[in-house]
């Protein structure tokens, strides 16, 4: 923050013909030395957090505050310091008293991210939506806004905010990758992957967007796209082990098992946990009359989730192929319990 204070200080000098006349001064008013401290303390906090210091950094701002109970900035930033501190409670209380003091967009969308961290989605909506009603190209708040009424499902309100951020910010490429993915769900897959190219030409290193494309491609039947695209993904993020298991995916839906399987694997190595990548292994192993193997992999996968209708309902299938009636019939009636419709066709001959 600028220091506004200057010090001026005036010296009148009167000369007569003969002698120095008497000297007169304008007296300055000088500078109160408590705004000096405040100035100071408050741009030191402002150097702190660029560094990343934040416990200094709201320090700084908290004696800053102690000097000047107005300070409507000090708010302000002690809020965004908290924030990036993980204190989301504090800081709302922080970006609360920066606006009893001034009505500024920053402070309503700092504090709808807050809300979201603690899950208060209407709330940080409300924010949002207040934001760009004082600052019409907040691309960030129509964004986030946006985000929101994807997770509600609303995903024509979605595209509607993430259009309005792409409009004032024309290479905003998270907008245009989730513009993508919500016209995906409303099955404009022409669409969603005309957003993912341009989500990519606006940054070609977002792995996930390559990742979204190849879904969609999947979807469409495209499956030689999709596995360039995964494998695309796969270039740009060497862990990415949801790509790995998408690609996976697309070479079983090609018909190259052993290729899936390799896929599958490494997904396996990267996520050990990862409950899906066993279960599409199940899967791949099935096809290759691996029914011992697809079992071992169901049975992980249920380890990993108990409530995974679908490994339940494969792993029965590949009992039944082992003359396990009994234990096909146990596996296909628990999938059924979980909501897996499809189960249903397999219990009837069950007991």
């Amino acid at each position: 923050m600028a220091n506004k204070f200057i010090f001026f200080l005036f010296f009148l000098f009167a000369l007569n013909k003969i002698s120095i006349a008497q000297t007169d001064t304008v007296k300055a008013k000088i500078l109160d030395d408590s705004t000096q401290v405040v100035e100071k303390l408050y741009n030191k906090g402002i150097g702190d957090f660029k560094n990343k210091n934040f416990q200094s950094a709201l320090k700084n701002f908290t004696d800053a505050i102690a000097l000047k109970s107005d300070f409507e900035r000090a708010y302000y930033n002690r809020g965004t310091t908290k924030f990036e501190m993980k204190n989301y409670t504090s800081a709302i209380e922080d970006f609360n008293k920066a606006l009893t003091f001034a009505q500024k967009p920053d402070s309503y969308f700092s504090r709808g991210q807050a809300e979201y961290e603690l899950n208060q989605k209407k709330e940080a909506a409300a924010d949002y939506t207040k934001t760009v009603e004082l600052k019409i190209d907040y691309a960030q708040a129509y964004y986030y806004r946006g985000g929101i009424k994807f997770e509600n499902e609303d995903y024509r309100g979605a595209i509607e905010d993430f259009t309005s951020a792409i409009k004032y910010k024309p290479d905003y490429a998270y907008a245009f990758n989730d513009r993508g993915s919500s016209k995906r769900k409303l099955n404009d897959l022409d669409g969603a992957i005309k957003d993912y190219k341009n989500s990519l030409v606006a940054n070609s290193d977002m792995a996930f967007a390559y990742n979204n494309m190849g879904s969609v491609k999947r979807k469409k039947g495209d499956f030689t796209g999709a596995i360039g695209d995964y494998t695309e993904a796969i270039n740009h993020k060497k862990d990415y082990y949801i790509a790995y298991n998408n690609r996976g995916s697309a070479k079983y839906d090609a018909g190259d098992y052993n290729a899936a399987i390799e896929d599958f694997d490494k997904a396996i190595k990267l996520r050990p946990d990862y409950e899906y990548a066993f279960n599409n292994r199940a899967v791949a192993k099935f096809k290759l009359k691996d029914y011992k193997g697809s079992i071992e992999d169901c049975s992980k996968a249920i380890n990993l989730n108990p409530k995974y209708g679908y490994a339940y309902m494969n792993r029965g299938i590949a009992k039944e192929m082992l003359r396990d009636d009994d234990g096909s019939c146990a596996d296909w009636k628990k999938a059924v319990e979980l909501g897996i419709e499809a189960a249903k066709y397999f219990t009837g001959s069950c007991k």
